[in-house]
């Protein structure tokens, strides 16, 4: 008898957070303990972004430092994580009817190591990453999301890895305070979440200028939507790090 595996989306936010001694870290760390046991991790991050889907089908890979600004010890970082070429073949033929790049080069990068890093210190899970498709429509992403519902039946711990809120133009360090057109958006959010309201999600524009200024750019928001396209009858579903700094919302969610 196999296991419905769980599926998170996780606020990634600063890679400080990867070794930075805080909730968010701690909370990272609290999953890899309690989850259960994965085969491999499926990571989307908002991190990759190609022309068409493409996926990482390596024996290994790097870790992508795609930053800049930061102190050495967080580009000391490695997360050596072996891949899986079979998996990606695997999950190239359930995504049926795409062209799928099965790229044998590329890393991983922050979204993904930044979070995995405190969950699976040990880097011995094979890591793969699935891109974000510069071509698609929000609702073409979850609906190809919906493809992959048959790995969480075969061991795979699939991770959407970004931020519901994320506007670094506005961001201010200084600012205990969030925005609140920041906190509005984050809970209308969390409200369709609840209600299982995916259509809405998916066409978020229609949330007027709080989703403009919520979402200048897509692909922190859309790995939201792969996470929700996976979700099926019977399904918990609980919310973490429901924090919003300044413009970058934190909150996370696991469905099990």
């Amino acid at each position: 008898m196999s296991t419905r595996m769980p599926a998170l989306f996780i606020g990634h936010g600063s890679p400080m957070n990867t070794i930075e001694d805080n909730d968010f870290r701690r909370s990272w760390q609290e999953l890899g303990k309690t989850l259960p046991r994965a085969k491999a991790i499926l990571c989307i991050s908002a991190h990759w972004e190609t022309m068409g889907v493409a996926i990482t089908a390596s024996q290994s890979s790097d870790t992508i430092h795609d930053f800049y600004g930061f102190p050495k010890a967080l580009f000391d970082v490695q997360y050596p994580a072996p891949g899986s070429p079979e998996l990606a073949l695997h999950i190239a033929d359930l995504l049926d009817g795409e062209n799928v790049h099965l790229d044998t080069e590329r890393g991983l990068d922050h979204g993904a190591w930044s979070v995995l890093q405190p969950m699976y210190p040990a880097a011995e899970i094979p890591v793969l990453q699935l891109s974000l498709d510069r071509t698609r429509s929000a609702a073409a992403h979850y609906e190809l999301a919906k493809k992959l519902k048959p790995l969480r039946e075969q061991g795979v711990l699939i991770i959407g890895s970004g931020n519901i809120v994320h506007n670094l133009r506005v961001f201010n360090f200084e600012q205990t305070k969030p925005y609140d057109w920041a906190t509005v958006f984050d809970q209308m959010v969390k409200n369709c979440i609840l209600q299982k309201d995916h259509a809405a999600l998916c066409n978020y524009p229609l949330f007027g200028q709080m989703a403009a200024l919520s979402i200048p750019t897509a692909e922190h928001y859309l790995p939201l939507l792969y996470i929700l396209a996976l979700q099926q009858d019977g399904d918990s579903l609980e919310f973490f790090n429901e924090e919003v700094m300044s413009s970058i919302s934190m909150r996370s969610l696991q469905i099990a």
